[in-house]
């Protein structure tokens, strides 16, 4: 285990020394410097060692970097660009996939996959690593608003994606009849279901804590909050059954760990702008008070003492908002010294004509969705106007990660294609994750001056 934390916070060190050097996105080096430690040591597993248990540790770790994540995003951002990002995480994952069912024999014709094992394969391959896209994006400056797009799209497609996978394709390989009934009631009930019990669970989490001054211990109550948003909601059916209500409803608990953990970071957010408007009038009273011939020590000492607990609760809560990075940050260096252990190459040499198949395929439908995406909001004054550069952006922000190994682990053992399937899935990841990577690092670079001439405009425009 020492071996292990050791060798864990080797990587870590090396690949942020390169990104601070070199400019090397943090998960570009993680997963090089994870393979080239993972081939040094091949005797010794570090983690897990097999998907199965890899995909447990994707489920415990997933929480924290969606806690992470979504401390980024701004509840003011997320009403500005509700339609957008609706498209981006809904409206672009549905179509990406009913578009892969009518092109699908293209690419997978020999194995004459039906239209659920369809909906499956490319349901996993559509889910994005919101991390990868962060931390590529932390590093640049970038427009505000291309930034929220492409965080917010990667985060909440996740939830699309499982969704999508979970109540449309598992359900139709075990035999169920889809309709478009069946798929607008569940994806309603599923998707506001989770965010109502998620805004629920967060309001839990602040009035929790409200209980406590300690740094440490506001830090807990924010993780706890967000795990178990994440947990109950996976087991919803179980609450409800201790209700007597017989139900086998689930709901996501990748959205409902978003909504709490945003309703808390909203709330939390408008106490410390608070705080901070209550120091500038206890500024000006002193300031007032200390001209006064007849000034009063009291006043002064109680605007002072204001002053100093505001401060103190700022303070507070953006250094738990740092320790919560932290924490994602390590547990996204497990993940891809783990995600080394389960590569098998043999495998992947195996099945590299599907995998490049794959690759090529969900490269052309994201591409297609946001040219689809850029023609939309060129059109209308609801959506923010996107040009070809962003468009390039957000084509290959698309990065694969974990959680697409976490839904090949829900297939039943028995799917005849299943072998071909994880090669594919793992596959993917490892392409996007290089390329799409370096294609980003290319676009950025080469788009430098324009990305910053828009960073001025929308500075002079708010």
């Amino acid at each position: 285990m020492i071996t292990t934390l050791l060798v864990i916070s080797i990587i870590l060190y090396v690949a942020l020394q390169l990104e601070d050097k070199l400019s090397i996105p943090s998960p570009l080096g993680l997963i090089g410097l994870s393979f080239l430690t993972h081939y040094l040591f091949q005797q010794t597993p570090l983690l897990t060692g097999d998907m199965e248990h890899f995909a447990e540790l994707v489920v415990f770790l997933l929480p924290v970097l969606l806690i992470a994540d979504s401390l980024e995003l701004k509840l003011a951002d997320l009403k500005e660009h509700a339609l957008s990002l609706f498209y981006l995480a809904v409206v672009a994952v549905a179509l990406s996939v009913v578009l892969a069912i009518f092109t699908a024999d293209w690419f997978f014709g020999q194995y004459h996959l039906s239209v659920a094992a369809i909906i499956v394969l490319f349901a996993m391959v559509l889910a994005t690593d919101p991390v990868s896209v962060v931390s590529i994006f932390a590093k640049f400056d970038l427009p505000h608003k291309l930034k929220i797009l492409a965080e917010g799209e990667s985060l909440f497609n996740d939830a699309t994606a499982l969704i999508v996978f979970v109540f449309v394709g598992l359900y139709a390989l075990d035999g169920g009849d889809i309709t478009a009934t069946y798929v607008t009631e569940t994806s309603l009930m599923v998707v506001f279901g989770s965010a109502l019990f998620g805004f629920v669970i967060g309001l839990i989490g602040l009035a929790a804590l409200k209980t406590t001054e300690n740094r440490i211990a506001e830090m807990m109550l924010l993780i706890t909050t967000g795990y178990g948003a994440f947990e109950l909601s996976e087991h919803f059916y179980t609450l409800l059954n201790l209700f007597g209500a017989h139900s086998h409803m689930h709901l996501s608990g990748i959205l409902s760990c978003i909504f709490a953990t945003i309703t808390i970071h909203h709330l939390m957010t408008r106490s410390i702008e608070a705080d901070e408007a209550r120091l500038d009038r206890n500024q000006e009273r002193i300031q007032q008070e200390a001209q006064s011939v007849d000034s009063s020590r009291n006043v002064i000492a109680y605007a002072l003492g204001r002053i100093r607990i505001s401060m103190e609760e700022r303070d507070r809560h953006l250094r738990t908002k740092e320790d919560v990075k932290l924490l994602a940050l390590v547990a996204n260096t497990i993940l891809f010294v783990a995600m080394a252990e389960i590569i098998n190459l043999s495998m992947l040499w195996q099945y590299k004509t599907e995998i490049i198949a794959m690759f090529v395929a969900t490269t052309i439908i994201r591409a297609l969705m946001m040219a689809k995406f850029a023609i939309i909001t060129n059109q209308t004054t609801h959506m923010t106007n996107v040009n070809f550069r962003w468009w390039g952006v957000l084509t290959f922000a698309g990065i694969k990660g974990g959680l697409s190994v976490v839904m090949l682990m829900m297939i039943p053992a028995s799917f005849e294609h299943l072998e071909m399937f994880k090669a594919v899935v793992v596959g993917v990841i490892m392409l996007s994750t290089f390329i799409y990577s370096g294609i980003l690092l290319v676009l950025i670079a080469v788009n430098k001056e324009s990305f910053a001439r828009e960073v001025a405009e929308e500075g002079a425009h708010h």
